[in-house]
């Protein structure tokens, strides 16, 4: 049997009731002498906070922040607590004790803290409290490279916390953790781009906060995100003003951090005499404050430096105190890391199997992290939450349907009462106008309610969905993210121009080239998509229906080119012949309407189409504001004699946009 205490080991015979004896007279001696060390100002202080009850996490974390990494005042604040039953300051020293575990590499203690945390800030209500012990899960999983759960935790306290309005100071910092923590995510997925953007918008709170060790961290996570992407110049920079923001708030394990970060970048550009230096140092430092994580990142980046410089034994040492600790606390990404390490090494030394055995389990390991049900489940989160938005506007149109519907009865009721009335026939004519101004209004909702269904075409994301399914089977993670990010771009763009009936011509041509982008990858990328945009027209400030294009666009696809076997060009072209009309054309070189239309008969399944003949009510109530009328024309076109595709010209009456100036 072995007991741990103070990182020791006392070992004790199964049998040895004397040691039994004394081990729990001193534990019992210790734990007395604990509650004998905490100065009476500190007793004071927690006296005080339980009599006034505080709930406020605001005054709270301004009390005892300052004797957070301090274990046995956080203990004795815990068990003070409890027996006041104040929730609030158990659940705050039990984040606080939670932190100091995770610091010190023992993340089954930090979650079994984090845990009861969120408990007791559920059952005190203290919404604060429970978005905080939210994100503090999230980071302990995350450290563990457990993707999935990490992304759960910090969703939900995202969530929680942005349905306080307005929100307080502390769960704007919330905020910036989650935003920050998702980033961190996307950067294990290697989605790089999409990391920045989270990581820029922390940023930004973290600024109105002038919040020093937020702006650390963000600074840093900037600068791996470009690191990845090859922007070693700019990492470096943002790397060294998170290296000030550290340096002024005294953080240890932020220098560790960039220290490491830093000293990576020196070895990439074959500086290894400067990186040694800064390894060493950062090494020494993560040593002092026991950070098991860092420790093991340190020996990895040390015993690298170690191999380029040829110095094969030192390197050997290095990474193998790497692996050992990585392996014993579970850090599967250092883990990874350091098997790769080793595989280089054993290739320098000439052992080619031992090498390549390494080498296995690196790729091992690193597909463990992030393997295909992480990402899936990343694309799922994302698919579901637009899909719910998109629900709860269809839900919406349906409701104000409904309530249209209700006027017109209520309408009908007024008639048949005024018919009785002495007011016969002006009675009439108010009801007949209020009837078919609300029969306009049901017209237009109805028309964008099907405009709406339409656009989510269920054959679409389905045949999408899949020809990005086969990039992920066939292990072709670049092309499945590309198209990811293109179909989750596209998606965005629909539902945001769902919203609004108008929106600008520049627009527009964006959302059309994304969903072109999606449609050409299931033609294997045949088609050649052209925009042609004259000089004389300004895209930005013509105002257009919005997705009027669309159905256009999937006639030219699915009717013109679906049927050839080579040669396929779609162009649209933007022209302005007169200063009241925007003429746009898109000319496809398909079989033409009249093969398509013979192959459509030939169809055992055949679909009804009602995308156009939606389009020309929208384009006829949009010019209805306007003092001209849209126009459109379909032409047939033939070249000797056989046709050689069509070409649909619509004409729309120029609405601008009003710029406002900066």
């Amino acid at each position: 049997m072995k007991w741990y205490f103070n990182g020791r080991v006392l070992a004790f015979k199964r049998n040895s009731k004397c040691y039994l004896f004394l081990l729990v007279l001193f534990l019992f001696s210790a734990t007395n002498y604990a509650q004998d060390s905490i100065d009476d100002s500190f007793k004071q202080l927690v006296n005080s906070t339980l009599d006034k009850k505080q709930r406020n996490y605001q005054l709270l974390n301004s009390s005892f922040k300052e004797f957070s990494k301090d274990t046995l005042k956080m203990q004795f604040l815990l068990q003070k607590s409890k027996g006041k039953t104040f929730l609030d300051g158990e659940s705050y020293a039990l984040n606080m004790l939670g932190e100091n575990f995770r610091n010190l590499s023992l993340y089954d203690k930090a979650v079994e803290a984090h845990q009861s945390a969120l408990v007791k800030a559920k059952q005190a209500k203290n919404i604060e409290l429970e978005v905080i012990s939210l994100n503090m899960l999230g980071v302990v999983y995350r450290r563990l490279d457990v993707i999935r759960t990490a992304l759960d935790y910090h969703k939900e306290a995202l969530d929680l916390a942005e349905t306080i309005k307005p929100a307080t100071e502390n769960l704007k910092h919330s905020i910036a953790i989650s935003q920050n923590s998702m980033g961190n995510i996307y950067l294990a997925l290697k989605q790089y781009d999409l990391a920045l953007v989270f990581f820029k918008k922390s940023l930004i709170i973290e600024k109105e906060l002038n919040n020093k060790l937020g702006l650390a961290i963000n600074y840093h996570n900037i600068g791996y995100a470009q690191e990845a992407k090859g922007f070693l110049d700019e990492a470096l920079t943002n790397y060294q003003i998170s290296l000030k923001y550290n340096n002024e708030i005294d953080s240890d394990i932020g220098r560790v951090i960039c220290y490491n970060s830093i000293g990576k970048l020196d070895i990439i550009k074959g500086e290894y005499t400067t990186a040694l230096p800064i390894i060493e140092n950062a090494l020494e430092k993560a040593k002092t404050i026991n950070d098991k994580y860092y420790i093991s990142t340190s020996y990895s980046n040390l015993g690298l430096i170690n191999l380029k410089m040829k110095n094969f034994d030192s390197s050997e040492i290095n990474l193998n105190k790497a692996l050992s600790i990585a392996k014993k606390y579970n850090l599967k990404s250092q883990e990874s890391e350091t098997y790769n390490h080793l595989s280089q090494l054993e290739e320098e030394l000439g052992n080619y199997k031992t090498s390549l055995l390494y080498y296995k389990q690196y790729l091992e390991l690193d597909k463990s992290i992030a393997n295909d049900k992480n990402f899936q489940y990343v694309n799922d989160l994302i698919l579901k939450y637009e899909s719910e938005k998109k629900n709860n506007q269809i839900k919406s149109l349906a409701s104000e349907n409904e309530i249209v519907k209700l006027k017109l009865v209520q309408n009908r009721n007024i008639l048949l009462l005024s018919l009785i009335g002495a007011f016969l026939i002006i009675g009439f004519f108010i009801i007949l106008q209020r009837q078919g101004k609300l029969k306009n209004e049901k017209k237009i909702v109805t028309l964008e309610q099907e405009m709406l269904r339409n656009q989510m075409n269920p054959h679409f994301i389905f045949n999408s969905l899949n020809s990005i399914k086969l990039y992920i089977i066939n292990n072709e993670k670049e092309n499945a993210v590309y198209y990811l990010n293109k179909f989750s771009k596209l998606i965005r763009k629909i539902l945001i121009a769902s919203t609004e009936k108008e929106i600008s011509l520049q627009d527009e041509l964006e959302t059309m080239a994304l969903y072109m982008n999606i449609e050409n990858m299931r033609f294997s990328n045949e088609i050649d998509y052209q925009v042609r945009i004259a000089k004389n027209v300004n895209t930005s400030v013509i105002r257009v229906p919005s997705l009027i294009l669309q159905p256009f666009l999937e006639n030219a696809l699915w009717h013109g080119l679906s049927s050839k076997t080579n040669d396929k060009s779609i162009v649209l072209e933007v022209q302005k012949y007169a200063s009241d009309y925007v003429t746009i054309s898109i000319t496809d070189n398909g079989i033409g309407r009249a093969v398509s239309e013979e192959i459509k008969e030939r169809k055992k399944l055949k679909r009804k189409s009602v995308g156009i003949k939606i389009t020309k009510a929208r384009l006829a109530n949009f010019s209805k504001s306007s003092n001209n009328d849209y126009k459109l024309e379909i032409e047939d076109l033939f070249e000797n004699g056989q046709a050689s595709g069509t070409k649909v010209i619509v004409s729309i009456p120029i609405k601008t946009a009003i710029l406002k100036m900066a």
